[in-house]
């Protein structure tokens, strides 16, 4: 190491971002590593995520995981996954009081369906509604589901924290889970060689 350079990423960091990258994700999902926030955490990495049917995007996400050795307030931990999912919706759908609850319902149920054991979760659902005006006026009306979540996970591996996060973007797409005697294929997204920061 000469001077100037940063020291390596904890090793425990280190095994944790590696386990955010799986070999195989459903057909209808797209990962890709993408630049994770610099201020939130010593230590961070993040991928991206685009839902399609045929060549439709139905919902886009990120996932990112935070790493403070020393934890944070709030945390109960060292380690910190913030989730992000954003899926178009019909304006029926967006209407129903029960969907609040109900999103919210699809990432605790993805996380306990992976075994990925979590605490100190946390998080809101918000509905938009977009209209055109001006020139836009032609635009369609449409509406989005957002839903912002962030948990503390209890083990260093986070397959499957990913698994119940491409889980819920799926269901937020309205293309219902796997069954459990159906494989995923091999994954389609693209390499970075630096996926992580320190």
């Amino acid at each position: 190491m000469t001077l100037g350079d940063a020291p390596p990423a904890p090793a425990a960091f280190r095994r944790a971002a590696a386990s955010m990258r799986p070999a195989e994700v459903r057909p209808e999902i797209e990962l890709e590593d993408i630049p994770a926030p610099q201020r939130l955490a010593p230590y961070s990495a993040a991928i991206g995520a685009s839902v399609y049917r045929d060549d439709d995007e139905l919902a886009v996400g990120r996932l990112i995981m935070l790493f403070d050795p020393d934890g944070q307030r709030g945390w109960d931990g060292q380690f910190r996954l913030v989730a992000y999912v954003r899926a178009d919706m019909e304006p029926e759908i967006t209407e129903d009081p029960l969907l609040g609850p109900v999103a919210w319902s699809w990432l605790t149920e993805s996380l306990e369906a992976h075994d990925a054991g979590y605490t100190a979760a946390g998080g809101t659902v918000t509905r938009a509604v977009s209209e055109g005006f001006g020139n836009k006026a032609e635009d369609p009306v449409t509406t989005e589901l957002e839903l912002r979540a962030s948990w503390s996970p209890l083990q260093e591996d986070l397959s499957g924290h990913v698994a119940a996060w491409c889980d819920l973007m799926c269901l937020a797409a309205g293309i219902p889970p796997l069954p459990p005697d159906v494989t995923a294929l091999p994954s389609r997204r693209r390499e970075d060689p630096e996926p992580f920061r320190t």
